[in-house]
């Protein structure tokens, strides 16, 4: 027994060990040289941006809205190591008395080294942040921006292109119209919009390329930067936000990303984008130009003109300055005449000479003016707080996981490829002992394979269905960011396609092992033993799914496992059965749900057998008394075991709700 015990734990942990290290499924790669032959080489990257970007009649109205925001100063708590070095302050200000304006069909670029505070104010005029406190006004067309309602009317691209790995570029642009254009729209007219929008960030060859995962397959970086575009672009925004939309990309590629940028913004958008040390052609196709200095401070705000001569004839009138090179990169330049270097050898604050520039009261009498509504417009507002109610939600939702799961393979395939090898070897190995039960030694082998039937494979579910959930809970966050759907009806969809996908492998595992091992064929014994496989698939599932939204990281998840799953195993009722656990430790035997399983199939199968049964050193008995003495197992029970393994699975699931949803480890 010790042995074969010993064959299927090691059998499992190579299994286990196998599925974490499989590597996502391929996606299509042809797409990239697809596209390289689509595009032409004899003009340069963004000559041939300005030439391809059109005019594009979206078939869906939108509102154009301006933003404009005065005085803002954004602190955070003063981090631990900066207190340890002497600095007294409670609070560090990341942001000191920003104020500018974003208009509709307006390309803004945000600008500034590193640690000038570009992202943050992002951040902080989108309502990302999810830390830290904001002062100063910030107004949508004259109305106080309130966060609910512009998270309706907003778009925000993040750095990090995060999109669900398993699915296609058309499933994914579809999935984020369905649950964020409005509810009036027709399925008809919402897929019209779908096919515009991929047209627009020029996407429609790519329509049926897996997403993948970054630097692994699927999409290039600069795909995938379109494709955020597009899963934004695709909910009618009035404004967008985009963080570093460039950033990692060659000329001929960001010039790609520019172009779809600017067909946004020539559709009457307001367009915001951060950008970190941009070449001459990406710099000069923006319209205006907000520039950061280190500490959150504005050092110009303002249009850039053409070839940036009003951005250069404002700092070549700054005394000392060096005046530009010819031909020289105008970003470049700004950035080297206004570094703390140059602050320091001229002996200015450039902060200072921008507050009181000129400049600074053109803006101020901008800022002015777009606080006050313009006639006609009315503050926005929705009768409810998502674009779908919760029906539709779990609809949308159950359609992108069901997806997301069946182009998985190494997820699903492997996993009922092992269930089938499982099910072959516990059946081989415990053939036929259910046809004979004469004596103790014989009760004890059937409840070694109820035990392994039910351990071995619901703790490979357990760890594998991590990696998978860790993935789409990363995606997720953007998701609830984004005001896209209830995280209740994202829990219940997942949840749902997992389940479905246990009642096949539960069935499967049913069909190979109950007839090998020669349990008693008799309906309702055999769908006893169905309902408690199943079951227990689905709560080591779940409980798996638990962990990884209580947790920061999957591997901190993993570790949490390593500890739960011996406790089970030791608790389970057969290593130690029920009445030889020490009383102080015997009720976690009821709060383990492995126990309640091979309680329940042991009962099922076994709890009313009345045949004669022989033990050793002892009277012979029944094998229902000998479970009911010996082992505290009484058929009668059985009703309540099945209400406990509901309790279990219902107990789980809602854990693992409230979790995601109150519970964000992306701090910003």
């Amino acid at each position: 027994m010790g042995a074969i015990l010993g064959f299927t734990i090691l059998f499992n942990i190579l299994y286990i060990l196998a599925l974490t290290h499989l590597s996502p499924p391929s996606g299509s790669n042809t797409v990239s040289d697809q596209e390289n032959e689509n595009e032409t080489n004899t003009s340069t990257p963004m000559d041939e941006a300005t030439n391809r970007a059109t005019q594009t009649q979206i078939t869906l109205p939108f509102q154009p809205l301006a933003l404009s925001f005065n005085h803002v100063n954004y602190y955070v708590d003063m981090p631990a190591e900066m207190r340890e070095q002497g600095f007294a302050e409670s609070r560090l200000q990341l942001l000191s008395d920003i104020s500018g304006a974003f208009r509709p069909g307006v390309l803004t670029a945000l600008v500034g080294v590193s640690g000038a505070g570009k992202t943050t104010l992002m951040d902080v005029l989108a309502g990302r942040k999810t830390s830290g406190s904001i002062e100063g006004s910030i107004t949508l067309s004259g109305y106080p921006k309130k966060q609910e309602t512009f998270a309706r009317i907003s778009g925000y691209c993040e750095q990090t292109d995060i999109h669900s790995p398993n699915v296609t570029v058309y499933e994914s642009i579809l999935y984020s119209a369905w649950l964020r254009l409005s509810s009036d729209v027709d399925e008809k007219t919402r897929k019209l919009f779908v096919e515009e929008v991929m047209t627009l960030v020029e996407l429609d060859v790519l329509r049926n390329a897996m997403v993948g995962l970054p630097g692994v397959d699927g999409l290039s970086t600069e795909q995938r930067k379109r494709l955020t575009i597009a899963v934004e672009l695709v909910a009618n925004p009035s404004i967008i936000f985009m963080d570093e939309p460039t950033s990692g990309l060659d000329a001929r590629a960001a010039a790609i990303v520019m172009r779809a940028v600017r067909n946004t913004v020539n559709t009457g958008r307001t367009v915001v984008c951060t950008i970190h040390q941009p070449s001459i052609d990406i710099f000069e196709s923006f319209d205006e130009l907000l520039l950061m200095k280190r500490g959150g401070q504005v050092i110009y705000a303002g249009e850039l003109g053409r070839h940036s001569y009003k951005l250069v004839e404002y700092f070549e009138a700054i005394p000392g300055v060096e005046k530009i090179t010819q031909g020289y990169n105008p970003a470049t330049w700004m950035l080297e005449v206004s570094s703390p270097l140059a602050e320091a050898r001229l002996n200015v604050n450039f902060a200072e000479i921008y507050a009181n520039s000129e400049l600074y009261r053109e803006n101020q009498q901008l800022i002015k003016e777009l606080s006050v509504p313009p006639p006609g417009y009315e503050d926005l507002s929705f009768p409810t707080k998502y674009s779908q109610n919760f029906y539709n939600q779990c609809i949308a939702n159950f359609w992108k996981q069901y997806k997301s799961y069946w182009k998985n393979p190494p997820h699903n395939a492997m996993r009922f490829l092992m269930t089938m090898i499982n099910g072959l070897v516990f059946g081989t190995v415990f053939w036929q002992k259910g046809t004979k039960i004469g004596s103790q030694q014989d009760l004890f082998n059937l409840l070694g394979a109820t035990y392994a039937a039910v351990f071995f494979l619901g703790a490979a579910n357990c760890i594998t269905v991590q990696p998978v959930v860790s993935i789409e809970r990363t995606v997720f966050y953007r998701e609830k960011a984004a005001g896209m759907y209830s995280p209740l009806s994202y829990a219940f969809a997942q949840t749902c396609v997992e389940v479905m996908y246990n009642i096949v492998q539960g069935i499967e595992y049913t069909a190979i092992i109950y007839a090998m091992i020669g349990y008693e064929w008799k309906a309702a014994k055999f769908f006893y033993f169905l309902f408690f496989i199943v079951s227990s698939f689905n709560y080591f599932t779940l409980f798996g799914m638990m962990l990884v939204s209580l947790t920061p990281s999957s591997m901190l998840a993993n570790i949490l496992i390593s500890f739960v799953l011996p406790l089970w195993n030791l608790f389970a009722g057969f290593l130690v059965v029920r009445p030889l656990i020490p009383i102080w430790w015997r009720w976690y035997y009821w709060a383990n749900p492995v126990s309640w399983t091979i309680y329940g199939v042991v009962a099922s199968q076994f709890g009313d057998n009345k045949s004669p049964l022989k033990v050793p050193g002892g009277s012979d008995t029944f094998v229902k008394q000998f479970l009911e003495d010996n082992l505290g197992i009484k058929h009668d029970f059985l009703g309540y075991v099945v209400l406990a393994h509901f309790a279990f699975i219902i107990a789980f699931f809602f854990v693992f709700g409230y979790s995601i949803k109150v519970l964000n480890f992306q701090k910003r």
